[in-house]
């Protein structure tokens, strides 16, 4: 027998181990975890992570079935002119917040906005991060708890320090109790956030830092609460 033989034995050999079958209620199961967290975080993340988990149940299914022969597709449609990532457009619970920061593409705004979902019962509202050019509302961020209640002492969804399109979202997100100032430290200074009691809860108070003074949420250092009496709220 010569080399060549020798090669063809080899592949025709079984392996050692036999290969295991993907567990797909398993995969199925840990992606529907990530789906629901990333959902009411942000409603783009949500459809990325459902699109992956559906990705890998396919890709699981076909390692194991013959491909299928190929089927003519009817033509794409036309995309339209403009798109927009922006979420849903919704009534605000409450006043919308604005910041004063202008932008092209209007004022950006908080505003707080609905969620009703079995598995957060004590989860009623979210924040919203985005645009007012007139009577328009753009959202394009919101971010909510998603565990215990929305409305639990102390520092909630805090977020943003992204970009949307060219600009920038500032860090933000709610305190909620009876806080007068809210300040971080970022490279060894003090700053001080922006504040706006939500009119639909006065308890609740929205902040947001200047995008230049604090850039994005990785350079915070914990956030501290102040009453109005200059009492720390938080350790």
């Amino acid at each position: 027998m010569n080399d060549l033989d020798d090669f063809r034995a080899a592949l025709r050999q079984p392996p050692d181990e036999p290969f295991a079958e993907p567990d797909l209620a398993a995969i199925m199961a840990g992606g529907t975890r990530i789906r629901r967290r990333r959902r009411v975080l942000t409603g783009a993340a949500g459809i990325a992570a459902s699109a992956a988990v559906v990705l890998v149940f396919v890709f699981a299914v076909q390692l194991r079935q013959p491909a299928p022969a190929p089927v003519a597709q009817p033509p794409a449609p036309v995309p339209a002119e403009s798109t927009t990532a922006a979420l849903p457009a919704e009534q605000p619970m409450g006043d919308v917040i604005g910041t004063g920061i202008r932008t092209g593409r209007g004022e950006i705004v908080f505003f707080a906005r609905a969620v009703a979902l079995p598995e957060l019962p004590d989860i009623h509202f979210g924040l919203v991060a985005g645009f007012r050019s007139g009577e328009t509302l753009q959202s394009v961020l919101m971010t909510n708890e998603y565990r215990g209640s929305d409305r639990s002492f102390g520092f909630h969804a805090t977020d943003g320090g992204e970009l949307s399109g060219n600009e920038v979202i500032p860090v933000f997100g709610y305190f909620a109790g009876q806080a007068a100032r809210i300040t971080t430290t970022v490279h060894g200074k003090t700053v001080e956030a922006s504040l706006a009691r939500w009119t639909a809860d006065p308890n609740v108070v929205v902040f947001w830092f200047d995008p230049v003074a604090v850039p994005n949420s990785a350079v915070l250092t914990p956030l501290i609460a102040y009453d109005a009496a200059g009492k720390r709220l938080t350790k």
